[in-house]
């Protein structure tokens, strides 16, 4: 159930240059979500690479917590909170191996969180459990449908593997105990970094745990 090496080798090497791989700036969805709702408290992000969301979500009053693979991530993501001059904690490893795994968080943002292929469902399961309720999930990633216009475009980045990306269903699925607040699947253009240029489609989700 590991994460593949090559994975981890991938990831360190992209986030190890200077420049921030994705930009600095939050994610836009993320941005709205946590503009609209205001609910602050614990919120985890899983994936979370350079850290430009979680410091985002910080400076914002959340209490963030975030994990990924990559050290380089994290040690850019740290960077960006001192400059930011917030704090954030932030874990290195396989998921299902990290301490954070047993604590409850009043939100979870997945943004652009794309996990190997076997690993999807098990990790947004057990992400599900650790939403306390009437807590969110915020997620944007690539669609099933992104492919083409990646293949079209490959400055808009995402994983060329058909089966790591999202369907409306399988979200549905994972998180079938959650109420719909929103979930679609858009057109977007995205402008994010080196590696998020040029129109995306992405399915947006926010759920909320019922009490």
């Amino acid at each position: 159930m590991n994460i593949p090496p090559e994975m981890t080798a991938m990831w360190n090497s992209r986030y190890a240059a200077n420049e921030y791989a994705y930009g600095m700036a939050p994610n836009q969805f993320l941005k709205t979500v946590l503009e609209q709702y205001d609910k602050g408290g614990d919120i985890l992000f899983p994936a979370e690479g350079e850290g430009r969301n979680a410091v985002y979500a910080a400076t914002q009053k959340w209490n963030v917590t975030a994990f990924d693979i990559s050290t380089e991530g994290q040690k850019k993501a740290l960077k960006l909170a001192t400059g930011q001059q917030v704090k954030i904690d932030y874990e290195v490893g396989d998921f299902m191996e990290l301490e954070l795994r047993n604590k409850k968080f009043d939100a979870a943002a997945l943004i652009y969180a794309h996990f190997p292929t076997h690993l999807i469902s098990l990790y947004h399961q057990k992400i599900a459990e650790m939403i306390k309720p009437m807590g969110l999930i915020i997620l944007e990633g690539f669609s099933k449908g992104h492919l083409p216009l990646r293949e079209e475009n490959p400055a808009v980045g995402g994983p060329s593997s058909l089966d790591m990306l999202f369907s409306l269903e399988g979200i549905q699925n994972d998180f079938s105990g959650f109420e719909i607040i929103c979930l679609e699947e858009v057109e977007i253009q995205l402008s994010e970094g080196l590696y998020h240029n040029g129109a995306g489609k992405v399915i947006r989700f926010i759920g909320q745990k019922p009490k």
